[in-house]
């Protein structure tokens, strides 16, 4: 596995758990009649908190445990390649696009909670709802582009 996809791991993990979370979370605001103002932004503080501390932990965590499981398969020493070249500029760039393009729709549908007479609460939970499946998909892009050889 090559860098950028243990990165991509790594990033696709962290989001993956953080939107289970943040969708166990809401759910459980929703229950309890708490969903308000001052519990949201809570939670939208520690997503983002987990969002950047998680990402750049389990990046370092995965290239040291590969560099450990290289080490001890060929008992050579690691060398990371992280020299992005244009293949991977144009997986990165394939990737921003999926995401940009679900981001958009995840707009647009969450504009779409005035229509049915929901308060702003509830569009901007589904703004970080789909903030985050955009990149869960665009990751997911971006491993698959990487697996066919692109």
């Amino acid at each position: 596995m090559s860098f950028q996809e243990k990165n991509i791991v790594a990033s696709l993990s962290t989001f993956t758990l953080i939107l289970g979370i943040y969708l166990v979370r809401v759910l459980q605001l929703v229950q309890t009649d708490s969903f308000n103002n001052a519990n949201l932004f809570r939670l939208w503080g520690i997503i983002v908190v987990l969002a950047v501390a998680g990402t750049i932990l389990l990046s370092i965590l995965t290239q040291i445990a590969g560099g450990i499981v290289h080490k001890i398969r060929t008992n050579e020493d690691p060398h990371i390649e992280d020299v992005q070249d244009e293949r991977d500029q144009m997986i990165e760039l394939k990737g921003t696009r999926v995401a940009y393009t679900f981001s958009t729709i995840g707009v647009a549908l969450s504009m779409l909670t005035f229509v049915f007479g929901q308060p702003p609460l509830v569009m901007f939970s589904a703004l970080i709802f789909f903030g985050v499946l955009a990149q869960i998909v665009a990751d997911i892009w971006r491993l698959n582009l990487y697996r066919k050889g692109f």
